[in-house]
């Protein structure tokens, strides 16, 4: 299946084949876009219903201060009501969609939240198109008042649940050899349902709801750079591309079957380059080279500054992240010494990459793997044996590359290969 829009915004703009999420789960990874800190330093480190703090400091709080206006559109995951993280008091004037990680799993739902507090919405449209028009509303509002905006658009696709409209999923009927995926619970039908469900619903064709899912999101794209050309914002407006982490085998997904890392190793869940490396194109017709490819290996918490440093806003002393400005309009650029991860949730793993070589350590009394990506990106060939300079510097700075947090001790545990 193809997807021009997103081919269009590659053609129009540069797309940047190193670039990381800031976590291999979605809480960390938008915590981390969010506030400009890698997982050694994050509050959220992991998923959960973590809340943001009132001493956090966002890209939209820093982007308000610069006149801009803020709206976070879809997903967010980073405070539910009656917590300090809701949107409203996190900088964003406007807000639309899922509060919290379990609700954006239901495509289909009868309520949503706006600026933080529930409404309905009719269970038999699809969320994700309301999603869409929600920002399109925005877009045309803000251009309206002449004023500077952010938005933060969230889709909740191609994430499980795998499910789709009719017409996304018509044109993919009896394409490909579909191992269909049943939740026997009794409330996780296939059918749109109002009100939560008991787990993924079921889906006899996923990989027609799959490829669905992602030409629907293309079509969106389509849409929303049409919008900007008609509202006379497009050379003025820069559009980013990307993903929280890596590919999902839940609710029925085959990350196999479409070979959704490409030759990346791992997937969702793994701090492996399929885990973190992820999608970056970046448009923005004058200002960023059209039709170019970069290797320059940024990440999540790089946009914070990036941003401010465009809007000639300041930003926390104490963040990990650096501006990629330079990188963005095809000029030399520094970048990190050091990228790392670390995760939590099947006891304590951690990555680092430094140049090209890419470490990554199964338990903290483990011994390091170390891959070199220039040779071998789907990190097949643990090369640590070779090079224990390499491994000593490596070692040297994850001394210091994280700082102790009771929420998320170092939970000792080697695990099998079957494990990971």
């Amino acid at each position: 299946f193809e997807t021009p829009n997103i081919d269009r915004l590659a053609k129009e703009g540069t797309r940047f084949t190193q670039y990381y999420a800031g976590s291999t789960v979605c809480a960390p990874s938008r915590y981390s876009l969010m506030t400009g800190f890698h997982t050694g330093h994050a509050w959220v480190r992991g998923n959960g219903e973590i809340p943001l703090r009132p001493e956090d400091v966002t890209i939209a709080e820093v982007l308000r201060e610069r006149g801009y206006r803020t709206a976070v559109i879809g997903k967010w995951g980073l405070g539910r009501t009656g917590t300090p993280g809701l949107p409203p008091l996190q900088g964003f004037d406007e807000s639309f969609g899922y509060l919290d990680h379990r609700h954006a799993h239901r495509q289909y739902t009868d309520y949503l939240y706006r600026d933080g507090k529930r409404i309905d919405v009719d269970p038999s449209k699809y969320a994700n198109d309301l999603v869409t028009e929600e920002a399109q509303s925005f877009i045309s509002r803000t251009a309206e008042r002449d004023q500077p905006f952010f938005l933060y658009l969230n889709y909740s696709m191609p994430h499980a649940e795998l499910l789709v409209p009719k017409d996304s999923m018509a044109p993919f009927a009896g394409r490909f050899p579909e191992t269909p995926f049943e939740n026997k619970k009794a409330d996780a039908n296939p059918s749109p349902k109002p009100g939560p469900s008991g787990g993924y619903r079921s889906q006899p064709t996923p990989y027609a709801a799959f490829a669905g899912m992602v030409t629907r999101i293309d079509r969106y794209v389509g849409e929303l750079v049409s919008l900007l050309e008609r509202e006379g914002l497009d050379d003025s407006t820069l559009v980013l591309f990307t993903s929280d982490n890596g590919p999902h085998k839940e609710g029925g997904a085959n990350p196999e079957f479409f070979r959704s890392a490409g030759p990346l190793r791992g997937i969702k869940r793994d701090l492996y380059e399929g885990g973190i490396r992820v999608p970056m194109i970046a448009r923005w017709p004058g200002t960023v080279p059209a039709g170019r490819v970069s290797d320059h290996p940024w990440a999540h918490w790089d946009l914070m500054p990036t941003f401010a440093e465009l809007a000639g806003a300041d930003t926390p002393d104490s963040i990990d992240g650096m501006s990629m400005a330079r990188a963005l309009r095809g000029e030399p650029q520094p970048t990190h010494e050091f990228f790392y991860w670390e995760f939590h949730e099947r006891g304590f793993d951690q990555a680092v990459r430094h140049g090209n070589w890419k470490a990554v350590r199964h338990g903290l009394d483990q011994t390091l793997e170390l891959y070199d990506l220039a040779s071998d990106v789907g990190e097949e060939r643990d090369v640590a044996a070779k090079h224990p300079e390499v491994v000593k510097e490596i070692e040297e700075y994850l001394h210091g590359a994280r700082t102790e947090s009771e929420r998320w001790p170092v939970k000792d545990k080697p695990k099998t290969a079957s494990d990971r």
